[in-house]
């Protein structure tokens, strides 16, 4: 199904010199998730930030649901919605309306700690391009870990891992490069990054990463390479 492109503006009044924009794609997520993301950006300690939400082609109850939402909210969030392209292109598509000096990113199902943007624009520095590690919530000992980026049968640590959402950099680099379509996109840009851009690691863990959901692309490799932790 092809849906229109639609957009809302649901800020009474936009910041014009937004210092951070925060891009979240969701595709079929129980409300509930999305609300909790949602609430994660609105209730940071640094608070000059613009939210993006981008709806992926989601069924239209939940998209209603989430427009009503931020409807009620004093904040700067816009929705958008296009037909299903999955997240690298969902991103692409709309870095280049972001006006914050920095962006970054913010998985559906995950949430920010009230001072994680304060704590990637203290850890940036002089870099261009940041990476930090996470809060991994998980079930059990096997959920740490995913399948690698170049051999999906082998399993790496998701602290050896880029992830997309511990993304943060300054725009121009979103603006000169581009998500792939594929597993690991976010790793792949990092390097990509590293060749052009001054990129690092930073030791904080302030964004909480739920890795217990089932249908996620790691889960779903992990059961089509039937592959475990020893």
């Amino acid at each position: 199904m092809s849906y229109p492109f639609i957009a809302i503006n649901v800020a009474d009044d936009i910041e014009t010199n937004v210092e951070v924009s925060v891009l979240m794609t969701v595709y079929n997520q129980p409300f509930w998730y999305v609300k909790r993301a949602i609430d994660s950006v609105v209730s940071q300690a640094f608070n000059n930030v613009e939210l993006f939400v981008i709806d992926d082609g989601s069924h239209h109850a939940l998209g209603s649901q989430i427009k009503n939402y931020l409807t009620t909210l004093n904040f700067s969030a816009q929705y958008f919605r296009h037909e299903n392209i999955g997240q690298s292109q969902s991103i692409n598509k709309y870095v280049m309306l972001c006006r914050g000096k920095y962006i970054t990113i913010i998985d559906s199902d995950d949430e920010y700690k009230r001072d994680h943007l304060s704590n990637c624009l203290q850890a940036i520095g002089g870099a261009d391009l940041i990476s930090s590690y996470t809060e991994t919530i998980v079930r059990n000992e096997q959920d740490y870990y995913v399948p690698d980026k170049d051999d999906h049968t082998k399993l790496v640590h998701v602290d050896d891992c880029i992830l997309f959402a511990t993304l943060f950099g300054r725009k121009e680099v979103f603006n000169q490069l581009r998500f792939e379509s594929r597993y690991a996109a976010d790793s792949i840009f990092f390097e990509q990054s590293s060749n052009i851009f001054k990129t690092k690691k930073a030791n904080f863990r302030s964004y909480i990463y739920y890795r217990n959901v089932d249908n996620s692309v790691s889960a779903n490799l992990k059961k089509q390479y039937a592959i475990h932790l020893s």
